[in-house]
């Protein structure tokens, strides 16, 4: 699905700002049939749990709805008018009046919906959208509801981050033609100093195409007819880790001369491969260094900020960070477009967070259940992890700055099942995208002679915390436990592997001349430990840290104020930890540190 842009045959208008708002507890009858009858107004885009001091509206479980009036403009006559969500978490319908246009199920990948036969150019239409946070066993992420005996709905889920829901991300109403782009889908190699782009272009009708690409400069380097073909680059500065570089590939559609629609689209030359137990970009053997991360700010909950993004980034290349993971959902593309602009490098991966009822027995105590089930998560999951997988790749599928897609976050590997439920979800990624790798962040129940699904990825991304959750306050215990682990998956595989997780929570302002818990002291020992054994182990072609910043979760005893992994405070202060970072990553760059 192309994200909308303003050209010479489309135009975007925004629809982010004040929209009235409402839970479903607070209206007894169809909202959509007239004006929501409340004062309330949310902004979009945001998440709406933190706007409010109601703790009924940000621990509201089901349906809430913003309503607002859209004036559709009357130079738009004779056009495609649609309107487009760039996320609606977790369920959306949309009513325009009083019809039902459309829906979409899944809170972070975008959906447009065609409202030209009910909002006429010139027209006032009155939209109202409704949007459920509940997550089920059949949605992904998955978690459950319970029913009180006095009807109180309660959500609880495994993952550890706040459940955070509504317009999160920027709607927009956009006119497009009738006959038009509809996708753009790039693939890009390059021999010596020629680069060639393989294009493909899928239309709404019939038109001659015509693409054209230009360097950063305005200069035109390779033109091009058809729905598809190669475009040859001569002298091709590729895009690189820390050194972008971006061409842009107009794709114009004629008819009878005459230009009807025309799309650009930003282009990075570069190749990315899993050679033996390296991570070639651009056949140079590449170490990542970075952070998971969230989108996660006071106030906003998940909803997109522009300045955030700038600071965020600005505070990774201080930190001399190179990569980072969209731990654990697609982030908004603007994220992407800017990581694409800035050389950033991002392993994408799908909302598909919280399938391992192994970590739900040890955080509730009751027995486990199986996670891979009929009863649990089975078909109907799996039908919702495929297409958010289908939505995700085709969304993201030509930003140069992703270079891998991880298919899930700590599933239980290791349990009966599981190679079933994934290997066609692996099949499927496959199909979608052979250029990039694929892979998937391993829990700790996970181990190299108990995991089930290892062989099925290029690369083994390892979340673990020995020193934390393992040998806690113990560091010399935890070096060599760590080692002997890593070797393992090692010697098994024989694959790239990297470390997607390893943190400790740390309390700012917290300090001790010992290994103390959550002092700032710790986390940079901690941390320092673990590059030691890094350093060690051939294989490793990587290290993300868990996390970037504290970030807000449920309600838990082992949770003060959220997560505190961070090594920049929620409000983005640097901890101790994040200087430490900073003197090991500026210093090795993009390569691995030699083995120690």
């Amino acid at each position: 699905m192309l994200k909308p842009r303003t050209t010479a045959t489309r135009e975007l208008l925004s629809l982010d700002g004040l929209w009235r708002f409402a839970t479903d507890a607070s209206v007894n009858r169809q909202p959509w049939a007239s004006l929501l009858d409340t004062k309330l107004e949310a902004a979009v885009p945001s998440s709406y749990n933190d706007l409010f001091v109601d703790s009924a509206i940000r621990n509201h479980v089901g349906w809430v709805w913003y309503q607002r009036q859209v004036r559709i403009p009357r130079s738009w006559s004779g056009d495609r008018h649609f309107l487009r969500f760039d996320a609606a978490t977790h369920e959306a319908r949309v009513y325009v009046n009083d019809v039902l246009v459309g829906g979409h199920v899944g809170g972070y990948t975008p959906f447009e919906i065609d409202i030209t036969e009910v909002a006429q150019a010139g027209t006032e239409v009155r939209l109202t959208v409704a949007v459920n946070n509940e997550l089920t066993n059949v949605t992904v992420p998955p978690g459950t509801i319970t029913v009180a005996a006095n009807g109180k709905r309660t959500q609880s889920y495994s993952h550890d981050f706040y459940n955070y829901a509504g317009l999160a991300r920027s709607v927009s109403l956009v006119s497009v033609p009738a006959v038009r782009v509809a996708d753009v889908t790039v693939t890009t190699t390059y021999e010596g100093t020629v680069g060639a782009v393989d294009y493909t272009v899928e239309t709404t009708g019939d038109a001659d195409v015509h693409v054209r690409l230009t360097d950063e400069s305005g200069t035109v380097v390779a033109e091009g007819s058809g729905d598809s073909g190669v475009l040859h680059v001569q002298d091709v500065t590729l895009w690189q880790p820390g050194s972008a570089y971006l061409y842009t590939l107009d794709v114009e559609l004629h008819q009878g001369g005459a230009v009807v629609d025309s799309y650009p689209l930003a282009v990075g030359v570069r190749t990315v491969e899993v050679r033996g137990a390296e991570f070639l970009i651009n056949g140079e053997p590449f170490y990542f260094t970075g952070f998971g991360k969230h989108e996660d700010t006071a106030v906003r909950g998940k909803g997109h900020d522009d300045a955030y993004l700038v600071h965020d980034f600005q505070l990774m290349e201080w930190a001399g960070a190179n990569s980072f993971r969209t731990s654990h959902y697609p982030y908004a593309e603007e994220v992407l477009e800017f990581a694409d602009r800035q050389g950033i490098v991002v392993i994408n991966e799908t909302a598909a967070v919280g399938l391992n009822l192994a970590v739900v027995a040890g955080l509730t105590g009751m027995p486990q259940k199986p996670t891979f089930s009929p009863e649990t998560y089975g078909a109907e999951t799996q039908a919702a992890h495929a297409q958010h997988l289908r939505e995700l790749i085709t969304r993201d599928k030509n930003h140069p700055s992703v270079v891998m897609w991880s298919i899930a976050n700590e599933p239980s590997s290791n349990e009966e099942g599981a190679r079933e439920y994934f290997e066609p979800l692996v099949k499927l990624a496959r199909e979608l995208d052979p250029t990039r790798p694929l892979t998937y962040a391993i829990v700790m129940f996970a181990m190299p002679d108990t995991d089930k699904i290892a062989d099925l990825f290029d690369v083994l991304s390892i979340n673990r915390y020995y020193g934390w959750y393992i040998d806690i306050a113990d560091l010399a215990s935890a070096e060599p436990r760590l080692e002997s682990e890593l070797q393992r998956w090692a010697e098994k595989f024989g694959k790239p592997m990297m470390m997607s997780e390893y943190g400790a929570d740390t309390l700012t302002g917290m300090h001790s001349v010992w290994d103390r818990p959550w002092s700032e002291e710790y986390q940079s020992a901690f941390l320092e430990m673990n590059h030691r054994v890094f350093d060690r182990i051939p294989a490793m072609v990587g290290e993300q840290v868990w996390n970037f910043a504290d970030f807000e979760t449920g309600p838990a005893i082992h949770r003060v104020d959220g997560n505190k992994k961070g090594v920049f405070t929620r409000d983005r202060k640097p901890k101790a930890a994040a200087h430490t970072l900073r003197a090991r990553w500026t210093s090795i760059g993009n390569s691995k540190p030699k083995t120690q």
